[in-house]
């Protein structure tokens, strides 16, 4: 098997069972999945027919917000829900990039390593399917701001690899206009402005609501109870995961499945039959980890 290009970590035809329960299970606000659904599907679509510069459209989507949010996960999911819309119009290609694969210490390799794979991996990838998404996770390691390279130690190294970063976009987005950018950032105050000002849409990620809590340490119950029975009544009491939710505010959706993972594993007859898991066991979990922060 060939090595996989410098910086793509995966790549996969789509529709993939792999991916097929990442957007089922996330619990994102209401409309916000149709919502992205709906323009991932327009711009593969109709995007090649449109004249960029009266659309403003740059087949970027950009996903901001905290570690834990499920930024990575709606992106895998969007993915393969676009692919699984657009099946009768063709094969979609999904390819992961890992952005910290291309800085180097050595003066200008950052910058040359970027477009080799924005100028020529990516579009050979591309013209193997009709359609092609692409996943840049921690994008700021991509297109770092060059606002706030002047106290880096090597602004220059900065500079040349956004400015790459940028142009290798720009070309993308008119000569492939059937493949679809999907970034992700934990800090989007360390991207560039200018690759802020490309994205089609910034998608905000926030820590889920109490409602959006409670239902999901039901689904990660659910999750459980498909192997213990005993937990489905636990899992569908919408009172006592309404209690659970309100000792967890401000856990992103991470950290709220692991509350039910505590809980099972906190004492030795859950551990050995989750199925005896009570409300009394979530309830300290939640406690124990609201209190560690």
């Amino acid at each position: 098997m060939a090595a996989a290009p410098n910086g793509v970590t995966r790549t996969l035809t789509l529709p993939c069972e792999a991916l097929a329960q990442d957007w089922e299970h996330l619990v994102l606000p209401l409309g916000m999945k149709e919502r992205l659904v709906n323009h991932a599907v327009f711009s593969l679509l109709h995007r090649a027919m449109l004249h960029a510069s009266r659309t403003a459209l740059q087949g970027l989507l950009l996903f901001a917000g905290p570690p834990g949010t499920g930024k990575t996960t709606a992106a895998r999911g969007l993915a393969q829900t676009v692919a699984v819309a657009l099946a009768s119009e063709g094969d979609t290609q999904y390819i992961e990039i890992d952005p910290h694969a291309l800085p180097s210490d050595l003066l200008g390799e950052s910058q040359r390593r970027t477009v080799h794979l924005l100028e020529q991996t990516l579009p050979t990838l591309a013209a193997k399917q009709r359609f092609t998404i692409v996943l840049v996770d921690e994008v700021e390691a991509f297109a770092a701001s060059r606002r706030l390279a002047s106290f880096e130690t090597n602004p220059v190294d900065v500079h040349r690899a956004t400015d790459a970063v940028l142009t290798g976009l720009d070309l993308l987005a008119a000569t492939h206009p059937q493949l679809l950018f999907l970034a992700t950032t934990n800090v989007p105050d360390a991207l560039d402005e200018a690759l802020v000002s490309r994205a089609d849409l910034v998608v905000p990620f926030q820590v889920p609501t109490c409602e959006e809590a409670a239902e999901i340490v039901g689904d990660t119950l659910r999750e459980l109870a498909r192997r213990w029975p005993e937990l489905h009544p636990l899992a569908g009491d919408r009172r006592a995961l309404a209690a659970v939710a309100q000792r967890c505010a401000g856990m992103e959706g991470r950290r709220l499945r692991k509350v039910v993972i505590v809980a099972v594993t906190a004492r030795p007859h859950t551990s050995k039959d989750p199925g005896k898991l009570t409300l009394d066991d979530l309830l300290a979990a939640a406690d124990e980890l609201a209190a560690a922060g």
